[in-house]
């Protein structure tokens, strides 16, 4: 299983951007997929999370409203959309996938997923 995360960059407070994951997982459609981040000297940290539908999302209380967090099972893709972006959300992202289904009722812990990623540097710059 490989997890391909793009889309990270340089931007101003304020400004957008849209990470991508793409999965080789045969049945991607089963996974539940998430994304956390980790700042220098910071514990890795969750972002947001998605079931395997698509239906159910969760999102940690300082991204509500901002990100949003998608997939699209006909092309293997988990996307994690980022507007309002302000320095404290500068870190590498992640991408990970589980296999155990996801109520989408609260965080997932770094520990409960069975596949990562390589990370996707975002920088805010005030």
């Amino acid at each position: 299983v490989q997890l391909q995360a793009s889309g990270g960059g340089s931007v101003q407070t304020g400004g957008s951007l849209r990470l991508s994951c793409a999965a080789s997982i045969r049945t991607f459609g089963t996974y539940t997929m998430a994304w956390f981040r980790q700042d220098a000297g910071k514990e890795r940290e969750f972002v947001a999370g998605i079931n395997a539908s698509g239906v159910r999302k969760y999102y940690r209380d300082s991204v509500q409203g901002r990100f949003t967090i998608s997939r699209d099972n006909s092309e293997n893709t988990v996307y994690l959309q980022m507007t309002r972006l302000n320095p404290d959300d500068t870190a590498v992202y992640y991408c990970a996938a589980r296999r155990q289904p996801y109520s989408g009722k609260h965080h997932l812990g770094a520990d409960g997923m069975d596949y990562w990623g390589n990370g996707t540097l975002v920088t805010v710059s005030s």
